[in-house]
C-alpha cells in the first residue's frame, strides 16, 4: 500500500530545511515581452488571465524581497534572442520555415525594451543567466554557478508555467536539484493551461507550494 501523500510531503519538506541546506530563488523570464500587459495583445489574454498574471508577478516580487531579507540567493534567468543566431527549431515550430531569419516579432531581442525586466530587476552582484531557448540550464553555466554559490535546492518562479518555468524546473530536477514551484508565483496566458501545467509539474518535477510556505521554509533554514 502506498504511503499517505502527507507523509511524503513532510519528508520532502524536512529535507529542504535540514541544517546546512541552502536554498536559491530562480526567477525566469519576467520580462516586458512576457509580462507587460501593453505588450501581450497578440496572445489574446482574457481579463481573468491578465489579473492572474498580475497577481503572480506581485507574488514574485514578494519572494524576491523575502529572499534578499533572508540572504537567499536570487538568480535571474532571462531570454536573450539574438538576430545573428536565430533559434531555427523555434522558427520551424512556429512558422514552418527552419531557415527563416529571426522574425521582427521575436520576443526579448537582446538590448531591446522588450527584454527588460518587468516590475522587478536584479540587484548588483546577483547571478544573471541569459538563455537562448526555454530552459535556463540548456547551453548556460547556471548549474555550475548555483553549485559554486553553495545552493542545495531551488524555488523556481516566473513565466510561463507551461513553457520556460516547466523547462527550467524539468532540467533542474534531472540535474539533481530538489525543486519547489509556488503555484501563486507563476502563470500562463490561459487559466486552463496554467492549471494543467501545475498538475504536470506536481506529478513529475516539483513540490508544489505557495509563497508564504516558501518564505517560511527559507526562514527555518536560517534559524
Amino acid at each position: 500500500m502506498s504511503e499517505p501523500m502527507s507523509d511524503l510531503r513532510d519528508r520532502q519538506l524536512a529535507h529542504l530545511t535540514r541544517p546546512g541546506n541552502r536554498p536559491a530563488l530562480v526567477v525566469v523570464d519576467v520580462q516586458r515581452d512576457f509580462a507587460d500587459p501593453d505588450r501581450l495583445a497578440a496572445y489574446g489574454l482574457t481579463e481573468a488571465a491578465l489579473s492572474a498574471l498580475d497577481r503572480a508577478v506581485t507574488r514574485m516580487c514578494d519572494l524576491v524581497d523575502a529572499a534578499r531579507a533572508t540572504e537567499v540567493p536570487v538568480v535571474w534567468v532571462e531570454l536573450g534572442s539574438d538576430p545573428a543566431r536565430p533559434w531555427r527549431a523555434g522558427n520551424w515550430l512556429r512558422g514552418g520555415d527552419y531557415d527563416a531569419p529571426m522574425s521582427p516579432d521575436e520576443p526579448c531581442v537582446l538590448a531591446s525594451p522588450g527584454a527588460e525586466w518587468y516590475r522587478l530587476r536584479p540587484a548588483e552582484g546577483e547571478i544573471r543567466v541569459v538563455k537562448r531557448g526555454y530552459s535556463g540550464f540548456l547551453g548556460t553555466d547556471l548549474d555550475a554557478r548555483l553549485r559554486a554559490a553553495g545552493c542545495d535546492w531551488l524555488t523556481v518562479v516566473g513565466l510561463t508555467s507551461e513553457c520556460c518555468v516547466d523547462a527550467t524546473a524539468q532540467d533542474a530536477v534531472q540535474l539533481d536539484w530538489p525543486v519547489v514551484v509556488p503555484r501563486d508565483a507563476t502563470a500562463a496566458y490561459d487559466l486552463g493551461v496554467n492549471a494543467a501545467a501545475l498538475v504536470q509539474l506536481g506529478l513529475n518535477v516539483a513540490l508544489l507550494s505557495d509563497t508564504d510556505e516558501v518564505v517560511d521554509l527559507w526562514k527555518k533554514g536560517v534559524r
